[in-house]
């Protein structure tokens, strides 16, 4: 299948780190768990979701990124699409090429049509996943090589078919634990040189690999539950963190970065944090 190229200029993203200038998001307006699809929600499914603390907390969250420059984009939220909120999932730019992923669960195939909705509109082009699940929680980027996980959302075909788009870079696939939801759920490049990591959920040849070509930060079993890597990168080494991982986040600032702590409790206990909240469209370093 050939990549559809309408607007091409209208997407750029080559990492994880540069300065954020445009993204999609979605209001956590109809969030909650009504159908457990993940070990985070089966442990908050009695508490569920406070919806009006997760709008103030999102509402927050979007505030920063506004401050911080960021062009914000907010599609529109449906009642019956309870995880819409996770934007980062359902679809991912490499490059100049904006790819719409291939949702697992049934639950969360319908995200994509609103999603489509607006590329249509906006005339930017995409190339559609139709080979195996992939989803965006598992595509991690820098510059020439794309970390890709092997998870339960994301399949060794997908992937195959990601490389085949992809004859310029090298995707690398990392065989995730069984219970990990995504690979930023445990792995997350912060700068060109830094990368958050919890290295008992991946492939130990992959985390000797990444241990290569980064420094790596290793997070506490504890902060992976709280999805500490699972921060944003706003660019210039500003970091979108959640309050609760003190200990991780002392460690960044002690290594230069700028820690924005953002409170996102409810959000979380479906299973995301900030990158997953998050769609990149243009990272620039211009």
């Amino acid at each position: 299948m050939n990549i559809d190229t309408t607007n091409r200029d209208a997407v750029n993203c080559h990492n994880e780190y540069d300065p954020l200038k445009k993204v999609i998001t979605v209001s956590p307006r109809y969030m909650q768990i009504n159908e457990v699809i993940n070990q985070t929600q089966e442990y908050y499914v009695n508490d569920n979701i406070d919806q009006t603390k997760a709008i103030k907390q999102h509402a927050n969250f979007i505030s920063q990124l506004e401050k911080a420059g960021v062009e914000v984009i907010e599609l529109s939220e449906l009642e019956h699409l309870n995880e819409q909120v996770f934007t980062r999932d359902i679809g991912f730019t490499i490059g100049n090429t904006f790819f719409v992923s291939s949702m697992k669960e049934a639950i969360r195939k319908n995200e994509q049509d609103v999603l489509l909705e607006w590329l249509q509109q906006n005339k930017v082009a995409y190339y559609p996943f139709k080979t195996g699940s992939i989803e965006g929680g598992d595509v991690i980027i820098d510059h020439s090589k794309v970390w890709a996980g092997i998870s339960d959302r994301t399949s060794k075909e997908a992937v195959a078919v990601l490389q085949s788009q992809l004859p310029n870079h090298e995707v690398i696939p990392i065989k995730l634990r069984k219970d990990i939801l995504h690979l930023d759920c445990i792995f997350n490049i912060i700068d060109d040189q830094t990368a958050l990591i919890y290295p008992p959920a991946m492939d130990s040849d992959a985390y000797l690999l990444l241990k290569e070509m980064y420094t790596l930060i290793e997070v506490t079993e504890e902060e992976q539950f709280h999805l500490g890597p699972n921060v944003l990168s706003l660019g210039n080494r500003q970091i979108i963190s959640l309050p609760e991982n003190k200990r991780m986040n002392q460690k960044l600032t002690e290594m230069g970065f700028q820690i924005i702590e953002t409170p996102f409790s409810e959000i979380i206990k479906s299973g995301g944090s900030f990158r997953c909240c998050t769609l990149p469209l243009i990272r620039t370093s211009l």
